[in-house]
């Protein structure tokens, strides 16, 4: 029913992209339906740039795997994010940057010894299909294996560990995992955010029926997003985070105009469930 790998495209639901409809609708059919292309920040870039060396990291010998190897790797590792996109390198001073990803690199060490460990696979890409169809997508940190067949997930965080208030969207994330590998594989027996910057790590241990209940969740969302495509039509919603939105410009909270959905986008979007 699911593959971890390299498989035909079929237009999913992430877990980034569902994060978005909460947050906003209108931001979703900017990013999902129009698909126009959000301009790098310089946190996105950090966290490209972080989780590219940790991936790195581990195709290294267990012995080498330390702060000072992996210091290493932050220049040839930025030198090909910008090779390959260049605009990578005007979103902050690149001297301060790096110096912060090895930062927070070091904070990673804090949390984990990587030379103990064995992953099965890391920046996974995890694509299936629930039972009504509707397809979902992600690309997973690291996943291990233990000898028993216990699957444990981690995800790096390269932001402040979350508050009360923002709980919640953390959770969201490890469940739509948690779901996502019950049906490619197996139901995770732990899921875990490394949060690099505070040293903090957050931790799930799922259970069949939770996970079925956020299915049901899941589905409910995916119920509001298509009543929204057949009605051509997705509102806006305002909050602390509109400041920081690119599409502001474009948005009616903020006098923009809109032009209209595609038809043909709009059905793309809607085929995520078939």
């Amino acid at each position: 029913m699911g593959t971890t790998g390299k498989d035909t495209y079929q237009p999913a639901l992430s877990p980034s992209r569902a994060k978005d409809y909460l947050q906003c609708p209108l931001k979703f059919r900017f990013t999902v339906v129009d698909r126009i292309p959000q301009p790098p920040t310089e946190a996105t870039v950090k966290g490209t740039l972080v989780h590219a060396v940790l991936e790195s990291l581990f195709t290294l010998p267990a012995p080498q795997r330390t702060l000072k190897e992996t210091e290493k790797l932050v220049e040839p590792t930025w030198h090909s994010l910008v090779e390959k996109n260049p605009q990578y390198g005007e979103v902050a001073p690149v001297p301060v940057l790096l110096e912060d990803a090895r930062t927070l690199l070091a904070g990673y060490f804090s949390l984990e010894r990587p030379e103990y460990l064995t992953p099965e696979k890391c920046e996974a890409k995890v694509h299936t299909a629930l039972p009504s169809g509707l397809h979902l997508r992600g690309v997973v940190d690291r996943i291990d294996r233990a000898p028993n067949g216990a699957v444990r997930v981690i995800d790096y965080k390269t932001g402040k560990s979350p508050g009360n208030r923002f709980m919640d969207e953390a959770l969201f994330q490890m469940r739509f995992y948690a779901l996502m590998l019950h049906y490619v594989d197996t139901l995770p027996a732990r899921m875990q955010l490394l949060y690099l910057r505070t040293h903090d790590v957050l931790t799930l241990d799922p259970q069949a029926e939770d996970i079925a209940l956020f299915e049901e969740e899941l589905m409910q969302l995916w119920g509001q997003i298509s009543a929204d495509l057949q009605a051509e039509s997705f509102a806006p919603k305002t909050g602390p985070l509109c400041s920081w939105c690119s599409f502001s410009p474009m948005c009616p909270a903020f006098g923009g105009t809109p032009p209209p959905p595609r038809p043909e986008d709009l059905h793309r979007v809607a085929s995520m469930q078939q």
